[in-house]
């Protein structure tokens, strides 16, 4: 039995999101291919993801410092223990699931506040003396993006941001086997119908295998 996390960054319903739309219906197809399988749906915009502010840094320094857990003061306590259930969830899952829209060529913010939670010393990657190396060999990873132009091929591609950042930091993790499904051109109202059709497919697809 593996563990999954299926986590979403839109903030409107699947039926205004091309993303979760396409989302929903592989999350689906995923279950009924994987039975046995958990399914942990993270909604990142109803989940507390603390930014790293004052206290998440003066917390961590603290510690480093050799300062107890119970020295801290109660607002750093609060988020310092916040990130790391954050990214201690992340580490024993067996493969992820991510669906965003691409907002001005890259991800929404909140995905980028995950994304800066999960990315911890020691738990998904560490240093050593040849630089550093993932911890999270042998996990997979889908990516599920939507936008209103093409860009994952063609004269867009070099601005790219979304899943190109997203793949990299799941391969800074050693996280090898990436893919994504790009549900992309929508701006087109006449071919925003089929082109979602089009992803819905692929992902039902994409399920039966991941």
């Amino acid at each position: 039995m593996a563990t999954v996390l299926y986590i979403t960054a839109h903030p409107l319903d699947p039926r205004e999101s091309f993303s979760l739309t396409v989302g929903k219906e592989f999350i689906e197809a995923y279950r009924e291919a994987n039975p046995r399988d958990e399914v942990v749906h993270l909604d990142l915009y109803k989940e507390n993801i603390p930014q790293f502010d004052a206290d998440v840094l003066r917390g961590w320094e603290k510690l480093r410092s050799g300062s107890s857990f119970d020295q801290l003061s109660e607002a750093e306590k609060s988020k310092v223990a916040r990130l790391g259930a954050i990214v201690d969830q992340f580490v024993v899952a067996d493969k992820y699931v991510y669906v965003s829209p691409m907002w001005n060529f890259s991800i929404p913010p909140v995905l980028k506040a995950y994304t800066d939670a999960t990315s911890v010393p020691g738990k998904t990657f560490k240093y050593t003396s040849n630089g550093p190396v993932g911890l999270l060999s042998g996990k997979k990873a889908l990516h599920i993006q939507a936008s209103g132009s093409a860009y994952s091929e063609g004269p867009l591609a070099p601005i790219e941001m979304g899943y190109s950042y997203l793949k990299t930091i799941l391969q800074f993790y050693g996280i090898q086997s990436i893919e994504a499904i790009f549900v992309e051109g929508t701006a087109s109202l006449e071919q925003a119908p089929a082109i979602k059709e089009k992803a819905i497919a692929h992902a039902k697809e994409v399920a039966k295998r991941f």
